[in-house]
């Protein structure tokens, strides 16, 4: 169904049912669905949140600049990304990870022909620090790298199975949508992703699917083309 895709998992996700940190069961049981999808010969890229261990919303709460807090979420970023980085590979996988900021000693800086020729080359390419700039989400960095990369689709996976009329854990008669336009999704308000990443997939003509990543095998039947979560077009 797709040749190369950006799959962008939150930081919270990570946690698993802890309530800080990296969860080594869900680490390991997304491994095995990365790798499961990467065995039918997909080019996967990875954009991954940090809200985990620090978020830079929250700085301004605790008296910190914003600025100084988002640079601080983008360090969590590539914290994860090492995290993810090393389970892969620890199942096998190829795996670079590429820096919005500057770090040599622990990952490569993004130049865009590089990380195409990395997924060329097979190997799953891990984007951290966000864009690199403040005041930008990861959401942002997702749609931005995958534009730049020239990616099929954008996997948005959490830990709903879709996008909904209203928030499901709090209301009990909310609807799903099994596919939206982007017109639908922005006259409905919904919250699918902040509005610049959703203006450069609306611009560029990426879709976007949201979908249930803590749910076995939901991956690898997107990436085989059958239907699950939610496809905004």
């Amino acid at each position: 169904m797709y040749k190369r895709i950006l799959l962008k998992l939150s930081g919270e996700a990570l946690m698993g049912n802890q309530q800080f940190g990296i969860d080594p069961k869900r680490l390991e049981q997304y491994t095995s669905e990365i790798k499961a999808t990467k065995n039918l010969g997909i080019e996967i890229a990875i954009v991954v949140g940090g809200g985990n261990i620090f978020r830079g919303v929250q700085a301004e709460e605790s008296g910190i600049d914003r600025v100084q807090g988002d640079y601080m979420g983008m360090l969590a970023t590539v914290v994860n990304g090492m995290a993810l980085q090393s389970a892969l590979e620890k199942a096998g996988l190829f795996t670079r990870l590429m820096s919005g900021i500057n770090m040599e000693q622990v990952c490569e800086p993004f130049i865009k022909r590089r990380a195409v020729r990395h997924l060329e080359k097979g190997r799953i390419v891990i984007f951290g620090a966000g864009t690199g700039n403040p005041y930008f989400t990861t959401d942002s960095a997702a749609s931005l790298r995958a534009i730049e990369i020239n990616a099929d689709v954008v996997l948005k996976g959490t830990r709903v199975d879709g996008v909904y009329s209203a928030d499901p854990e709090k209301d009990p008669h909310a609807t799903r949508y099994s596919s939206l336009t982007f017109q639908e999704a922005y006259e409905k308000g919904l919250n699918i992703m902040d509005m610049t990443a959703f203006t450069l997939c609306q611009e560029n003509k990426l879709p976007i699917i949201v979908f249930d990543m803590n749910k076995n095998g939901n991956l690898l039947d997107i990436a085989q083309g059958k239907r699950a979560g939610t496809l905004i077009n």
